[in-house]
């Protein structure tokens, strides 16, 4: 008997105002990279490896492709423009039923200049602009989406196996 196993992640990112006012949501699906799948099986199949921690970045424009790794990803590049000193750890809640979610804890963003978002990614590599660590996924929102400083990015991923 074969069983087709599903890996999805769900980004939302919600940007409010310096004020706290609400300005846009954006939600969005992220594409799981061969490089995401091969640790997952290797973590979980194969190796019994503890897993990495993740850490949250955002993304300038250009396309996602499944054999984009951190080291390689000539079509896009890192959005930066945020204060703080490191990408911001994915920190999930508990897993039930195939899922789990950072939905108690969103990874913050405070924006410090003005510029667009394109998306978002997960990494096992918390250094800004870095280029090392795994790649477990990348996305992008249906439209681009303009930011000021002191706008403040919650990022609220959610991860699925069907």
């Amino acid at each position: 008997m074969i069983f087709d196993i599903h890996a999805a992640t769900y980004y939302r990112v919600e940007c409010y105002s310096s004020t706290g006012i609400l300005k846009w949501v954006e939600e969005f699906p992220n594409l799981v990279t061969t490089e995401g799948k091969n640790t997952l099986l290797d973590y979980t199949l194969k190796t019994g490896q503890a897993s990495p921690v993740w850490y949250v970045g955002l993304k300038n424009t250009g396309s996602a492709a499944a054999a984009d790794t951190m080291a390689s990803h000539a079509l896009w590049t890192e959005n930066t423009t945020y204060s703080d000193a490191t990408r911001r750890t994915f920190t999930p809640g508990a897993i039930s039923a195939g899922s789990v979610d950072n939905s108690a804890s969103k990874a913050q963003f405070n924006i410090n200049g003005t510029t667009t978002i394109y998306g978002a990614f997960l990494t096992s590599n918390s250094t800004k602009g870095g280029t090392t660590g795994l790649l477990y996924g990348v996305g992008d929102f249906a439209t681009s989406r303009a930011v000021v400083s002191g706008d403040v990015l919650n990022v609220q991923i959610t991860a699925t196996i069907t």
